[in-house]
């Protein structure tokens, strides 16, 4: 599961993908309750949002003005952990092929974790393939890294999650949990189904204020999981969790062994006019108080995405985001993973030549809609789009959530 956001995103045969089963909304709401359980509609504790404002503050706005004062420097705000390429899903979209690749030792991770300490960054995103093939490594590494005063954020598909798995987690000093879930039920190609994971989305709601942590849904859409699109927004918003979405990529790199060019779920123009009312869709809600991710700007440009009508933008690939691969050694990107160029690595240091990425981007952004680095983009273009990305940390509205 490669994941962009897929932080934070991750297939077998070139069979035709099945439009994703319907279901009812309610029938996959909870049917019972827990003593102090969180319900539908129900608000957080001010001292949670305090937290998770203050938290926000520390990892995010600080180390921005920082590094605004060292811009000689590279000084990353946020750094993506690549602990696995292995995964237990095959989503057709995905292009990470890493089954057979050892993960990440724990020495590089807790080195790389001291080498993000020495620039400044307090962000630590893992990603993957699927983290949780290995959950004691991704516990002990939490543990230290939260340690080090990292906000730490976790993606996961959350079918190896479990009730223990998610305590120990919160006790170990977790920040985020992203939950990628594509669809209400699953179907072949698009196997991240919220049915799978609905015991663990209820679990991590109910101890969200226990431990700290916030849980947000990561939804890729596709040219077949409209409907599943807006369901999944509505029962995230009903649970008062906040979404993040992309928008289906075909990846800038071939690699080899990936079998589904043709079957990804790509969005073609016989799409257009469906993925064009979501995105309308989703701005309406956004504006009326939905907590996203996304900027308005962001849904926004998903269209001219889709046309292949999108202009170069100011990604922040190389700058103010960093990739660490599973040797230590680092990439501007996710898109950029594979790329054998030499960027530097935790021994050595950086090697993002200012110049050569600005060549780079001005080729590769108009076919790259990354969440991340767009959001990164937008929010720290001035004072109050950073402290508005902090107030969304709150999961308040005082700044609002365009």
């Amino acid at each position: 599961m490669l994941y962009r956001f897929s932080i934070y995103q991750l297939g077998v045969g070139g069979v035709a993908m099945a439009t994703p089963h319907k279901s009812n909304l309610s029938n996959l709401r909870p049917k019972w309750t827990r003593p102090g359980r969180r319900l539908e509609g129900e608000g957080r504790e001010p001292g949670y949002r305090l937290s998770n404002f203050s938290r926000a503050y520390r990892s995010w706005i600080g180390p921005y003005i920082k590094s605004r004062f060292h811009s000689d420097e590279f000084r990353p705000v946020l750094s993506f952990l690549y602990t696995d390429l292995n995964c237990n899903l095959d989503c057709y979209y995905c292009y990470s092929r890493g089954r057979h690749i050892p993960g990440m030792t724990m020495e590089v991770a807790k080195r790389s974790v001291g080498w993000l300490t020495s620039v400044g960054c307090k962000v630590l995103a893992y990603m993957g393939g699927e983290p949780l093939v290995r959950k004691d490594f991704i516990l002990e590494l939490t543990r230290y890294a939260a340690q080090e005063g990292f906000f730490v954020y976790l993606a996961t598909n959350g079918i190896l999650l479990d009730e223990a798995f998610i305590d120990e987690i919160g006790r170990a000093g977790i920040s985020t949990i992203n939950l990628a879930v594509d669809c209400l039920e699953g179907t072949e190609g698009i196997p991240k189904s919220f049915a799978r994971i609905r015991g663990q989305f209820d679990w991590l709601v109910e101890r969200e204020e226990e431990y700290g942590f916030i849980t947000f849904l990561n939804i890729n859409i596709t040219d077949r999981n409209i409907p599943d699109v807006k369901e999944l927004t509505e029962l995230a918003h009903a649970r008062g969790v906040p979404t993040d979405y992309h928008i289906n990529e075909p990846p800038l790199i071939r690699y080899g062994d990936y079998r589904h060019t043709h079957d990804g779920g790509w969005i073609t123009e016989g799409s257009y006019h469906g993925v064009d009312a979501l995105i309308d869709w989703l701005i309406e809600k956004n504006l009326a108080g939905y907590t996203m991710v996304n900027s308005v700007e962001h849904l926004r440009a998903m269209k001219r995405f889709i046309r292949r009508d999108l202009r170069p933008w100011s990604c922040c690939a190389g700058e103010l985001t960093v990739i660490i691969r599973l040797d230590g050694s680092f990439a501007p990107c996710f898109e950029l993973y594979g790329t054998q160029e030499d960027w530097g690595n935790i021994e050595e240091g950086p090697r993002f030549d200012p110049l050569r990425l600005a060549k780079i981007k001005e080729k590769c952004t108009p076919r790259c809609l990354s969440t991340c680095n767009y959001q990164v983009m937008h929010y720290t273009r001035s004072l109050l789009y950073s402290l508005q990305w902090v107030a969304k940390h709150a999961r308040t509205r005082l700044f609002g959530t365009s």
